[in-house]
């Protein structure tokens, strides 16, 4: 039998009650991980944590309701873990929000609300973790970004811009902690068939099939991925096997990327 990657591991994932947070959330269970799940919706989180046992019954878990813009939420969920475990050897940057306006159309609140949550809230977590990931010997950060840091499109340009800010603050990051040991990367997933997009489209009067049409020409493989196509790579640039890798940014978009 083939050894868990993340054997002995603990894990923080943030946005873990649903998506891509979900999937790799039960994906680092799978492979050994004790998982602490952090969501500003106690609910889903509750939905996550009763699928996850009851798939895997020996699943280690915790579950922290927090919004990750209020950064003394993010020293606490991390005190939790350490009290609960005593260590914490990766962290994941995954949730985050959305702004569906025009650029021309945009407040002052629009961006200092999703500057809180996507980028403010990735530093509060990675500030609260980085003293354990330090002394872990080998610490590891993903930051979920998005296919859209790097590619055009209309519509989205304050998601885009936190996304591709994430980019920069993943690199720098990147020097700053090589000397402690800690490795940095981003992954950027193409466009994925999570329940929140389901939901939107179910409030637009679409049907999963429908919607699942919808984005045959925004990657080379012609289709949505699935959240489970993004947690493995997640999974494996915070594992041994990419103990080599710092700084990088990894697409994960089906090729969009270069279309």
């Amino acid at each position: 039998m083939a050894s868990l990657r993340l054997a002995g591991r603990v894990a923080m994932i943030t946005g873990g009650g649903a998506g891509i947070g979900a999937a790799a959330s039960a994906l680092f269970c799978r492979e050994g991980a004790a998982v602490a799940m952090v969501d500003a919706d106690a609910q889903a989180l509750e939905r996550t944590r009763a699928a996850i046992l009851e798939a895997q019954p020996e699943a280690r878990l915790l579950c922290v309701a927090a919004d990750v813009s209020d950064p003394a939420r993010a020293q606490a969920a991390v005190a939790h873990c350490l009290d609960d475990w005593g260590a914490l050897d990766v962290l994941v940057n995954n949730a985050a929000m959305r702004n569906y306006l025009p650029a021309a159309e945009v407040s002052p609140a629009d961006w200092q609300a999703i500057v809180a949550v996507n980028l403010a809230g990735m530093s509060n977590y990675c500030q609260a973790a980085l003293p354990a990931l330090r002394r872990s010997g080998a610490g590891a950060i993903v930051n979920v970004s998005s296919c859209y840091a790097v590619t055009g499109r209309r519509g989205m340009a304050l998601y885009d811009a936190t996304k591709a800010a994430q980019l920069a603050f993943t690199r720098t990051l990147a020097f700053e902690e090589s000397a402690h040991g800690v490795r940095v990367n981003a992954v950027c997933p193409g466009s994925t068939l999570t329940d929140f997009h389901v939901g939107r489209a179910s409030a637009a009067g679409k049907s999963v099939e429908q919607l699942s049409t919808e984005r045959k020409d925004t990657s080379l493989i012609g289709r949505w991925a699935r959240p489970e196509e993004i947690a493995w790579p997640i999974l494996w640039l915070a594992s041994g096997e990419a103990s080599f890798i710092t700084g990088t940014t990894l697409m994960v978009d089906g090729g969009l990327h270069i279309m």
